[in-house]
């Protein structure tokens, strides 16, 4: 499980197995460091996208499935290829994110809401019977060029008040986002692996990747 003195840097693969397997291998393992196989990912490779990460990584895995339905099944899909940590969808059925978070419970794994379109996250976990282990406030990768469109901080606050949860911050970090996030109580950052020619905020692929993830690390400590 995440301690909650400390900051963690979750590092997203959005591109295929190639990327992985050149990328990876050269990252040192840290207990900071998540590893996400992020949606694009596994659009493209599947659950075996997981399995290769994990041939390669001991540490955690994310899956982000972002679960909107069918929570039990896709739970025990990415726990069976190696994740230790996925995602569902905030604006899913409270039905389905009470089966995500008490699945993920009994197989030992994190549960991480994604906030990703939610005006009131707060709104969400309220009715839940328990809360996530993590909530993600995520500004989408279509909205990181909208003029003034922020990751809202000011719900931290706000869900940290009533529930003990972890508060992770998504979409479009750079290391100038990364020091805001945990200025404003994020404990984990979600950093995407950029290849050339992406206009998204990132570390890109074609430079030195180990550096610049020490880098984070360091901002975030």
């Amino acid at each position: 499980m995440l301690d909650n003195n400390v900051r963690y840097l979750q590092l997203a693969f959005n591109y295929d197995n190639a990327l992985v397997a050149r990328i990876l291998p050269r990252i040192r393992l840290n207990e900071r460091i998540l590893v996400e196989a992020g949606k694009p990912f596994l659009k493209r490779e599947g659950m075996g996208g997981i399995r290769t990460m994990r041939a390669l990584w001991k540490g955690h895995i994310v899956a982000d499935l972002k679960i909107a339905d069918g929570a039990a099944g896709e739970v025990e899909m990415a726990r069976a290829a190696g994740a230790t940590a996925i995602t569902a969808l905030g604006s899913s059925p409270t039905e389905t994110l009470d089966l995500f978070v008490a699945h993920c419970a009994n197989l030992g794994m994190l549960s991480m809401i994604d906030m990703i379109g939610v005006t009131d996250p707060l709104a969400v976990v309220r009715p839940l019977k328990r809360p996530p282990n993590v909530v993600i406030l995520h500004r989408g990768r279509d909205e990181e060029s909208t003029r003034g469109k922020m990751i809202q901080y000011r719900h931290i606050n706000r869900l940290r008040s009533k529930y003990d949860v972890f508060i992770a911050a998504a979409g479009g970090i750079d290391l100038k986002e990364s020091r805001s996030a945990v200025f404003n109580g994020a404990g984990l950052v979600v950093v995407n692996l950029v290849q050339p020619g992406d206009i998204w905020a990132g570390i890109p692929t074609n430079g030195d990747v180990p550096r610049v993830v020490e880098q984070y690390l360091a901002a975030l400590a």
